[in-house]
């Protein structure tokens, strides 16, 4: 089996060091990047199996370098957890929104940041092997290549979005409380409030139509039938 490859997105050169040392003793392919701009690069020429990304960096912030990873179809299939010093409520919402699939705050042992890095990845991995291509109605879901169509239309939807949409698909008619769609797209180790699924219904209907998605008001949402 080949090595998995990390790419840590962080502008404190000893933190870098430290955590490339300990990937490496873990088995992992590690790249740097100390800015925002590069890491973009590095991604594209070398599609990482996980990033870790700091927030607060020069040139490009992490919020902007994960929003850009997600609207770029190339790089939207790529895990995403923020380590930051950051830890207010607001940003971490932020970052989730954007399409991040963990959220970590600085310090933190690199026992357990291995820990929660194999965690996404593991789910990640669980994801891929499952049915690839949904047909429903007059629309075709394809995991494979993260890729909405409708006729000769299509759509490429952030990961997030992507995931949410292919989970309610997948259970076309069956009501799924918030709780529940967060545990199965976000991770149920991973705090995240409710409202950070509406925006991305939200953001779901504003680009395939209002009329797939119905949301049971005082319950959640399902995939009309």
């Amino acid at each position: 089996m080949s090595k998995q490859t990390i790419l840590v997105v962080d502008d404190e050169q000893d933190l870098l060091d430290l955590i490339e040392y300990n990937l490496r003793q873990e088995g992992f392919n590690v790249l740097k990047a100390e800015n925002g701009k590069d890491g973009i690069q590095m991604a594209k020429e070398n599609m990482p199996d996980l990033v870790l990304l700091d927030i607060m960096m020069p040139q490009m912030d992490g919020i902007e370098v994960c929003d850009r990873m997600r609207e770029d179809s190339t790089l939207t299939h790529i895990p995403i957890i923020f380590l930051t010093a950051r830890s207010d409520e607001k940003t971490e919402i932020e970052g989730l929104n954007k399409g991040a699939d963990d959220f970590i705050t600085k310090p933190i042992s690199t026992s357990k940041l291995i820990s929660r890095i194999k965690a996404v990845l593991r789910r990640f991995e669980e994801t891929e092997e499952k049915v690839q291509k949904l047909k429903v109605h007059d629309l075709e879901i394809d995991k494979d290549r993260y890729i909405v169509t409708r006729g000769e239309e299509e759509f490429q939807l952030p990961r997030k979005e992507f995931e949410l949409l292919y989970y309610l698909a997948s259970k076309k008619g069956k009501v799924r409380d918030r709780q529940t769609l967060l545990n199965k797209v976000w991770g149920d180790n991973i705090y995240v409030v409710d409202r950070t699924v509406d925006v991305h219904v939200r953001k779901i209907r504003e680009k395939l139509g209002d009329h797939y998605i119905e949301t049971v008001k005082g319950v959640g949402y399902r995939f009309k039938e």
